[in-house]
């Protein structure tokens, strides 16, 4: 079955702020009060969807969701207008307000799991929206991204959406960050590779006592479930808790995978060597499989945190050949841009490199690979997509007057105070519900 991957990228919301919410993300932390600019943001990661497009690559748009949150601070205790509202947040419970200006959306793989149809009893692509319990400003996003995928994906025939998991703890999931795929060809029977954090029941497996696991081997066994994979599909396994105490919150900061390409840091899951051998063992595919472990001698978890070499999106190209997009931070960071450029001249399916600037994002803590929810398709899937989140260069053009018109260059935690931040956000998500034909997602009159 023919089927190509289509990367929904997040479009950076107009509240994009640096506020440090996020405990374990390392690059979150380290740049919390700093002043961000939301309209470099959002035109970085247009120029990158352009750039995929321009190599004759499926990509689609994700929008972002309605911040701040106005109904949470309602349900909150806090009553009165909207601007009534947020200033009476911002003076007894600034934090609290930050958290609902999050604009954390723009990182859409962990808005879901996806399972393409070709793994799935039914023979649909099944979503299931990420709770992602473990940080309040990410837990306010379920909902809203649900309504989105819905929108996107609303063609009962092909699509099957699933709620988010109960919101308790036990059942933490982050989505696709924590989940890869490998087979020959995206149209292909795939593994899916669910990699959790610690077991909410199980007190056997070691936990981090650092920073939390967010993701649970419980949610990890329910999306399964979900998803109706065969089990043949589907195999479960711990990342290294050590790992996960030095800043590698979610997998794909240790690990990214495409076709029948694993590229890994060698301390990424917790007895590596017994992994590997069960992904081998349990690889459908007829292609060679291709394991690449980065040695921590070339380069550190460090390197690997603070540059996001793993955090890049591996990509085939229409040639078949494999891409490699990559922050530029990868490209500064003198051990990881050799370790880049060995990997390039070495036997295996990845030939190419690009860097792109995404410096926004980066300092947040997000790098290209947190941008984009990996969908595959096949031409009747892709057919049935809603056409208004399709990438084309009108779109995009279309897109960056929105962002210019609509944005602001400058935000600081001190600008949340201002009511008319609210009516900019609402008026930018109201347009750009017209230009996605996205109908009645958010939940805000203006």
């Amino acid at each position: 079955m023919h089927a190509v991957e289509v990367n929904f990228d997040g479009l950076v919301g107009p509240t994009h702020n640096y506020a440090g919410l996020s405990y374990g993300n390392v690059a979150s932390l380290s740049h919390a009060t700093a002043h961000s600019n939301p309209r470099e943001a959002v035109l970085q990661g247009l120029e990158k969807m352009k750039a995929m497009h321009a190599l004759g690559l499926a990509q689609g748009i994700f929008a972002p969701h309605a911040r701040p949150d106005i109904n949470v601070l309602k349900r909150l205790g806090f009553s009165g207008s909207d601007n009534q509202i947020i200033a009476k947040a911002y003076k007894t419970d600034p934090i609290l307000l930050r958290a609902c200006y999050s604009a954390s959306a723009m990182w859409t793989a962990n808005a879901a799991t996806v399972s393409p149809s070709a793994d799935t009893l039914d023979g649909k692509v099944h979503f299931t929206a990420a709770n992602l319990n473990n940080k309040f400003h990410r837990s306010l996003e379920p909902t809203t991204t649900s309504a989105l995928l819905g929108a996107m994906f609303n063609d009962p025939h092909y699509f099957t959406h699933h709620p988010h998991l109960p919101e308790q703890g036990f059942f933490g999931d982050e989505g696709a960050a924590n989940h890869n795929r490998l087979s020959d060809h995206h149209g292909a029977n795939g593994l899916e590779i669910f990699v959790f954090g610690a077991s909410s029941f199980n007190n056997e497996l070691p936990k981090p006592t650092k920073f939390p696991a967010r993701q649970t081997l419980e949610a990890s066994h329910a999306i399964a479930r979900l998803h109706q994979l065969k089990n043949e599909n589907q195999l479960f396994i711990q990342q290294n808790p050590e790992v996960i105490d030095q800043g590698v919150f979610h997998n794909d900061v240790i690990a990214v995978a495409n076709g029948n390409v694993l590229l890994c840091h060698e301390q990424a899951f917790l007895n590596q060597a017994t992994a590997i051998k069960q992904i081998k063992n349990n690889y459908l595919g007829g292609l060679p499989l291709h394991i690449i472990e980065v040695p921590s001698n070339k380069v550190s978890v460090s390197d690997a945190v603070s540059s996001y070499l793993f955090n890049s999106q591996l990509i085939t190209l229409p040639s078949g050949a494999m891409l490699l997009v990559a922050p530029q931070e990868c490209q500064r960071n003198k051990a990881v841009n050799n370790y880049i450029n060995e990997l390039l001249a070495d036997e295996n399916p990845i030939e190419q490199v690009r860097f792109f600037d995404l410096r926004q994002s980066m300092q947040n803590g997000g790098g290209p690979a947190c941008l984009r929810l990996r969908v595959a398709l096949t031409e009747a899937e892709l057919a049935a997509v809603n056409p208004a989140v399709r990438f084309t260069e009108e779109k995009y053009t279309q897109l960056v007057t929105w962002a210019n018109t609509h944005y602001r260059d400058s935000l600081s935690s001190d600008d949340f105070a201002d009511p008319q931040l609210l009516i900019e956000s609402y008026q930018a998500l109201d347009q750009l519900t017209q230009i996605l034909n996205l109908g009645s997602v958010y939940p805000f009159q203006l």
